[in-house]
């Protein structure tokens, strides 16, 4: 109450009165002259200040400093005098003036507050241990540019993923890809704090949810000016440390894969297996995006074509270093295939595409196998475009799978096409050639062609229907007429004829392991082996034939790639009897031929090597028409010779084949840096030997050897092979050159 009252007196009394000591004034005395205050800035300043400014600062502070009267004042007898006044029943206090000084004390008492209840979130934050920090690992710098270094733990096994770490900064980093100069200076310190921040994002990447990421800038001219106080504009380009101290790796905690968990056996373990992400594995986030991937793969091929999949979450808990992943899966039925139904059916009908499916109906849904036939459907070139969608057409039910259509709806594309082409080889010489084409004449893929080529060894038409997937994926009937005029190295001939063939054919969007040919041959030809030299009885006589066959090949193989293999190996059997009519005559005879080519990668070099062998069993080459005996020699044969060049000749050189045949070729397939390593240089080998019984002898073997180029394209390289016989006869030209498209085998 003395200390309140104090305060009021304090408030209330002038401060001349505070400051002053007590003392006892007289009754008589005159009463003081009161103080003047200064009411504005200008009373404050002296006259002498305005009258002679200089004169006035001349005579220094002593001159107008007045002493103040620090001496304390004292209160007690204040003190004394308020304690009597506000005390009851003192004479000195008024009775009115008492009741109004109580209520003001009173007024002015504090309530105590009431103490605050528990809070139990801050209870268990109060029992988590502060961290102890320590000690930060020894660094070591790898040098990322000119003006960026990166400071990372120097024991591998404080960080494994080091070297991938650096990589991906170096892709991602703003800093690395700012380009050095004085122009460059300003951006550094911005670009610094982007790298900062991405530095720490890729961190948390591999797991280091706790780590930290120090950043150092020097050099340049504003730490140039901060050590110096100098401007310096030759100073040193700006740089930039980063100390990463990953700290500890977080791992995998909790893991919810939503409805997952209760399909049944065996599904639940073999999608479970395949998302592959446990409790305890060190946390990866780019892993849980591959693994995601992973296990929509596994669902949608093993029978669940709705499953839905939702966005992986990770809730990080730092106080005990891991993340618990929630992937919500619900996986909707397991399903069985059904139908396939068309958009248009008098096009390309629901039954033709079933049957170009590699499915059949009732086999477990496969995510691949719906896009293997949206494919095949394209390999078609019937269409422009089309899609394939999965439709419920019985659910799931008592533990049995549902089933679905496959609705496909398509464009068609244009179906007719006239082409033309116009070229020079080295075994067919000048060629013009036309096509025209209309793809589906007799629906479904019933296609009729038209095609002539006139050319300086070859004149040619023909008409042919074509059906291509009959009676199943890849297997092509065809049926041809033609009537041709054939003028080769060794062969004049003139006809026409009918050629059906059945097959299984292998190409580049399908490269099969299995592919067979089926067909048979009716063909009338008037030929004869060519005179290039006339002898001492004239040119040989023409020969009318009439031949009719079969044919049949399979072919294995196991290569890596139909145009350009590196690994693996093919082989091919190839028969066709054949009985021949010629001058009232018959011969029945069989040609058989055998081929084998392999292939091993040895570094980035293609070791690749081929053996031919043939025969024609039944009759003597003489009794078989020349266009159906055996020759050697070409690009695709016995490089260094002419096409059909290797043989057996009549006495003045004219080639007039064989009924047996081997052949052998070896090559190295090196690859260079030319053109981003698209240009090989090939050395090569090859040898051959053509006999006229249909038992091979080798007594006159021919070697041939050169070097080639590969162009690499996204069609198949293009081959240019320059090459030389090693044993020529007279017959032969000291150099031949091969163009085509592909390997030589």
């Amino acid at each position: 109450m003395l200390a309140l009252a104090l305060a009021f007196w304090a408030a209330t009394t002038p401060l001349a009165a505070q400051s002053q000591p007590a003392a006892e004034v007289s009754e008589d005395a005159p009463p003081p002259e009161p103080v003047e205050v200064p009411q504005n800035l200008a009373d404050l300043i002296p006259d002498a200040a305005v009258t002679d400014p200089e004169a006035w600062a001349a005579a220094g502070v002593d001159a107008m400093a007045v002493e103040p009267d620090l001496a304390s004042p004292d209160l007690d007898p204040v003190l004394a005098e308020l304690d009597a006044a506000l005390t009851p029943g003192s004479p000195d206090v008024d009775p009115g003036l008492l009741p109004e000084t109580e209520a003001m004390l009173a007024e002015s008492a504090f309530d105590v507050p009431e103490p605050l209840p528990s809070d139990p979130d801050l209870e268990a934050l109060a029992m988590i241990a502060a961290p102890v920090l320590g000690d930060v690992p020894e660094l070591t710098e790898t040098k990322v540019s000119s003006t960026l270094v990166l400071a990372l733990p120097k024991n591998p096994d404080a960080f494994p993923e080091r070297a991938e770490f650096v990589q991906r900064f170096r892709d991602l980093s703003t800093l690395r890809g700012l380009d050095e100069g004085k122009d460059s200076a300003p951006q550094v310190a911005a670009r610094a704090r982007s790298d900062e921040i991405l530095l720490g994002d890729i961190l948390r990447t591999y797991g280091y949810y706790g780590g930290d990421v120090v950043r150092q800038l020097s050099g340049g001219r504003r730490a140039r000016e901060e050590e110096t106080g100098e401007v310096d504009d030759s100073a040193s380009e700006p740089s930039v440390r980063f100390d990463i101290l990953p700290g500890e790796r977080y791992r995998f905690g909790r893991i919810d894969l939503g409805a997952l968990p209760t399909l049944p056996e065996p599904d639940a373990s073999r999608l479970t297996q395949a998302f592959g992400i446990a409790s305890g594995d060190p946390l990866y986030a780019d892993r849980i995006i591959e693994r995601e991937i992973e296990l929509r793969v596994a669902l949608g091929e093993s029978g669940y074509p709705f499953a839905a999949v939702a966005e992986p979450e990770l809730l990080i808990d730092h106080a005990r270093a891991e993340g618990d992943l929630t992937l919500d899966v619900q996986p909707r039925g397991k399903y069985v295939f059904g139908d396939v139904t068309s958009s248009d059916p008098r096009f390309l009908s629901g039954r033709h595409l079933a049957e170009i499916a590699r499915f059949d109906e009732g086999d477990v849904f496969q995510q691949s196998l719906e896009t293997d036939l949206r494919r095949a459907i394209i390999a078609t070139g019937l269409v422009s475009s089309v899609t394939v969608t999965p439709r419920e057409t019985r659910a799931p039910q008592d533990g049995q799978p549902g089933e679905v259509a496959l609705d496909v709806a398509f464009e068609r594309a244009p179906l007719r096409t006239i082409a033309g082409a116009i070229g020079y080889g080295t075994e067919d010489g000048f060629k013009l050639e036309t096509r025209w084409e209309h793809r589906n004449l007799f629906p479904p893929e019933g296609a009729l062609r038209l095609r002539g080529i006139l050319g300086t060894r070859e004149t040619l038409a023909s008409i042919g229907v074509r059906r291509n997937n009959f009676r199943g994926r890849d297997q092509v009937l065809s049926v041809d007429l033609f009537a041709s005029d054939i003028t080769t190295e060794a062969v004049d001939a003139r006809g026409f004829g009918m050629r059906t063939t059945f097959e299984k054919v292998s190409n580049i969007l399908f490269q099969k392991p299995v592919s067979w040919q089926l067909g048979g041959e009716l063909l009338y030809t008037d030929e004869r082996n060519r005179t290039v030299r006339i002898g001492p009885g004239g040119p040989l006589p023409r020969r009318t034939y009439t031949i009719g066959g079969l044919f049949g090949s399979i072919t294995l193989d196991a290569s890596d790639d139909l145009l350009d293999p590196s690994e693996g190996y093919r082989a091919t059997m190839f028969l066709a009897p054949e009985v021949s009519r010629a001058g009232g005559a018959e011969t029945f005879y069989l040609r058989a031929q055998a081929d084998a080519s392999a292939y091993q990668l040895v570094g980035s070099t293609v070791l690749a090597g081929r053996v031919r062998a043939a025969t024609i069993q039944g009759a003597p080459a003489e009794d078989i028409a020349p266009s159906r005996r055996l020759y050697g020699g070409g690009g695709a044969s016995v490089r260094g010779y002419g096409f059909q060049g290797v043989g057996p000749r009549d006495t003045v050189g004219n080639p007039v084949g064989g009924a047996s045949l081997v052949e052998f070729a070896l090559e190295a397939r090196v690859e260079t840096p030319l053109l981003g390593g698209a240009v090989e240089v090939v050395p090569f080998l090859d040898a051959g030997s053509v006999g006229r019984d249909s038992t091979p002898d080798f007594a006159d073997i021919r070697f041939g050897a050169g070097i080639g180029i590969r162009y690499k394209t996204t069609f198949g390289p293009i081959r240019v092979d320059v090459a030389t016989p090693l044993n020529p006869t007279q017959f032969d030209s000291p150099v031949v050159v091969y163009v085509s498209l592909g390997q030589a085998f």
